[in-house]
């Protein structure tokens, strides 16, 4: 009897553990997915017109040991490209992007972060503002290049 009530016991627990790990999770996700909701995603192809077309700051939000990975990287046009980490967003832009008015594509590896970074933006006033649906990875899976140390790199599609 003592063991199947250590076992329950310890199953219990597991499953309060387990559902806080979700739970935290399912918060951030719910988040992630407002922030992306509320200011819009362009998808890789339509990076790559703004890029091509228009005059747009790609603000990359990732961490350093992150930004090592590379960068976006057109083949054909400059990318004006900012990195702010998404940790030092609120106290670095206003510095690196003081018009409100200048089209801002924002970035992570996967979209997260870089839709919350999108979110924050407009709440500081930023007007067109959109995040890459997908982040780096997307963009380098879509078949675009990505600048690294060791020269541009391109997947196949």
């Amino acid at each position: 009897m003592k063991k199947l009530s250590k076992l329950l016991a310890s199953m219990l627990l597991l499953g309060l553990l387990s559902s806080s790990i979700y739970g935290e999770n399912n918060a951030k996700m719910v988040l992630i997915n407002e922030a992306k909701t509320e200011v819009g995603e362009v998808t890789p192809d339509q990076l790559k017109e703004l890029i091509d077309d228009e005059n747009v700051v790609v603000l990359d939000v990732r961490e350093s040991e992150q930004r090592a990975e590379g960068y976006l990287f057109s083949d054909f046009t400059a990318v004006e490209t900012i990195s702010i980490t998404r940790g030092n967003l609120e106290w670095e832009v206003l510095d690196k992007i003081q018009d409100k008015n200048i089209n801002i594509v924002t970035y992570c590896r996967n979209g997260g972060r870089g839709a919350l970074a999108a979110q924050v933006l407009k709440k500081m006033g930023y007007k067109n503002v959109k995040n890459l649906q997908g982040g780096i990875d997307a963009w380098a899976k879509a078949g675009n290049s990505i600048k690294t140390g060791l020269g541009v790199l391109k997947i196949a599609k």
